[in-house]
């Protein structure tokens, strides 16, 4: 047997500031320790059940699963033990010493910044740490299935652990007692004076059956000093997916989502069903309330539990849903695959493809009902998961239409979300097109010179800040035959569009007001710029500033550049075109100026018009929020208008 001394060790910084936070109360309700404790040791009987698939020496001996809960009023102390699957050392330092997961800076940013630690600690699944608020110490005792080392792990959750091995003579599989269990994990804890509540057996019963219900490993509540197996088992122990919802309560069902998604809200959605005929498998799913923290992770995993003939196989099946449902929790139970199937045969499994399409149909069907009875609450779940969702719309085919059907976009229109239909239900005569502007935010891209003829017009426009949509709108290009055009490409084409009825057509009319001079301002912007710009050209989308860059008919919209040259994807950017509005108060000044005096004022007054023609293309590079290739000329040119007009 190895024999290796105690060892003391310090926590990961992210876990000794979560146990500051969890000694600090965070928690408005401290017996949610106990069902955090239940769901773990749950996991590890699960994890041994599939794993003795491929090796059943594991369960030699004791082929049965159990949860065990003993309390010592004496000695102060509380013991959850479990005979599942167990860990070595590298694991207990793993597993309790550190957080090895995506997303950690975000999730203990939020942390710090709310008071209710408890949900978020939920979302994160490390509700182990939760017991350090009824416990002064923890001891875990834990020997991994098939290895004969037992190792210990404790702690008074105050900055250090000490790991050791445990010398219980533990060859034979026996175990101890006192030593380490034959296999699986026993956790003591050392109860605060203020946690002697949760020393009371009928107390205990209680709180199992209220949270841990629906686990289907039996929670027995042991004696003090009888064989193990003998006790009172507190909970139904049946696979709640697999009873008929007139048998499952609300609560039953709100504590199974909380289990399964390590969750502490209420879920936003939930289905419950099951598939009978050519394939059988029985689902319950949950839609969160709130984002997980790992969402667009690149390390993220999957929340849905694959089980066959209600045992586990994994928690981290790609295959089973795509990855635009990530967000979905709960479980999938299939009769028809094997219990011994591999990881690779699950990639390209037929029976798994089929069960994949049909539950995310379903889910989508589901979704849209929401969408058509609840708008309200649908919003709010699109403003949680509806970048998530839009990835289907260039990754699934299949299910575009649908998607498609249920995507909420902010527009022009105002407050809240709007559906393509109802944007198409009320586009003006004349419009042929869907119009859109991407950028980062929403409500930035709201203010952009390139919506004032649209507004001037009444034409809505969808306001797309996802990074995810100048992927999919190129993917898509129409919906119901009507294309998808962004307003920061190409001519605007809005002389053929009715204006909408009530729409102050004041700022348009002064946009259309004839003006003299402005072909040879454009003339000369054109011979000013060079090859800074692709063209200059009058603009009709334009109706309060005086100029704007777009990018060309056939040219990659600037917003979709911008992103690209930020994940260095291009190099150089293309050029864009400059529009000028003929009837801005600037221009019309600028083309009276030209017209009296042109290049006969001398050298100073060439100066002049050149410095303009650079101060209005770098006006309008601030206006698309991009970076100036000149500062310096920028500000030269600036402090020489303004003196200029000083001395005028």
């Amino acid at each position: 047997m190895e024999t290796r001394s105690e060892e003391k060790l310090s926590f990961q910084a992210e876990v000794s500031r979560l146990l500051d936070i969890v000694a600090n109360s965070l928690y408005s309700n401290k017996e949610i320790f106990l069902r955090e404790l239940i769901s773990n040791a749950s996991d590890a009987c699960d994890r041994l059940r599939y794993a003795a698939l491929t090796e059943p020496e594991l369960l030699a001996g004791d082929p049965g699963f159990a949860i065990r809960l003993e309390a010592d009023p004496k000695a102060k102390t509380l013991t959850i033990a479990d005979n599942g699957i167990g860990m070595n050392r590298d694991e207990l330092i793993e597993n309790l010493g550190t957080i090895a997961r995506s997303g950690t800076a975000a999730f203990m940013q939020a942390m710090e910044n709310k008071a209710d630690g408890a949900n978020l600690i939920g979302q994160f699944g490390v509700g182990f740490y939760s017991a350090f608020m009824v416990a002064d110490s923890l001891e875990v005792t834990s020997r991994k299935a098939g290895e004969t080392q037992a190792w210990s792990w404790t702690s008074d959750g105050k900055g250090d652990f000490s790991v050791a091995p445990v010398e219980d003579g533990g060859e034979d599989g026996e175990g101890d007692g006192d030593g380490a269990p034959a296999r699986g994990t026993r956790i003591v804890l050392r109860m605060k004076a203020d946690a002697a509540e949760f020393l009371d057996p009928a107390r205990l019963g209680k709180i199992v059956k209220t949270y841990s219900d629906h686990i289907a490993i039996p929670v027995i509540m042991a004696e003090p000093g009888k064989a193990d197996g003998e006790g009172e088992t507190l909970n139904a122990a049946s696979a709640i997916w697999m009873r008929p919802k007139s048998e499952i309560t609300e609560q039953q069902y709100a504590e199974f989502y909380r289990h399964v998604a390590h969750a502490f809200d209420e879920p936003w959605l939930r289905l419950h069903f099951k598939a009978e005929g050519v394939m059988e498998y029985s689902g319950l799913l949950y839609v969160p309330a709130s984002k997980p923290f790992d969402l667009f992770h690149p390390e993220r995993r999957h929340g849905v539990k694959l089980y066959v003939k209600r045992v586990f196989i994994t928690d981290d099946c790609e295959e089973l849903l795509p990855s635009y449902l990530r967000f979905l929790r709960g479980v999938i139970d299939t009769e028809d695959l094997a219990l011994n199937i591999s990881r690779e045969m699950l990639q390209s499994h037929p029976v798994l493809a089929k069960i994949r399409s049909a539950v995310t149909k379903r889910v989508l069907g589901e979704l849209k009902k929401k969408a058509e009875k609840a708008p309200e609450e649908f919003a709010a779940f699109w403003d949680n998961f509806g970048a998530v969702l839009k990835e289907g719309l260039y990754e699934d085919s299949a299910q575009r239409e649908t998607l498609l059907e249920i995507a909420r976009f902010a527009s022009t229109r105002g407050e809240g979300v709007t559906g393509l239909a109802d944007y198409l239900a009320r586009m003006p005569e004349g419009q042929t097109a869907i119009y859109y502007i991407a950028g980062d935010d929403a409500e930035a891209v709201g203010r952009s010179p390139h919506l004032e003829g649209f507004r001037a017009k009444g034409v809505e426009v969808l306001l797309l800040s996802d990074p995810v949509d100048e992927f999919w709108v190129p993917t898509v290009a129409e919906y119901q035959g009507k294309p998808f055009k962004s307003v920061t490409r190409g001519a605007a084409e809005l002389s053929g569009i009715a204006k909408a009825d009530g729409e102050d057509t004041e700022q348009e009319s002064e946009a259309e007001a004839p003006t003299t001079g402005t072909d040879s301002l454009i003339a000369f912007l054109k011979l000013a710029l060079k090859d800074a710009v692709k063209d200059v050209r009058p603009s009709e989308r334009l109706t309060d500033s005086p100029v704007c860059l777009v990018a060309d008919e056939g040219d990659m919209d600037m917003h979709l550049e911008r992103l690209l040259k930020q994940h260095r994807q291009i190099d150089m950017a293309s050029k864009r075109v400059l529009e000028v509005n003929p009837g801005h108060s600037l221009i019309r000044s600028l083309a009276a100026r030209l017209e009296a005096k042109g290049t006969a004022g001398g050298a100073g007054e060439s100066a002049a018009l050149d410095d303009a023609a650079w101060l209005l293309l770098d006006q309008a590079r601030i206006l698309e929020g991009e970076a100036l290739p000149d500062p310096a000329a920028f500000a030269r040119r600036l402090s020489a208008v303004v003196e200029r007009g000083v001395k005028e």
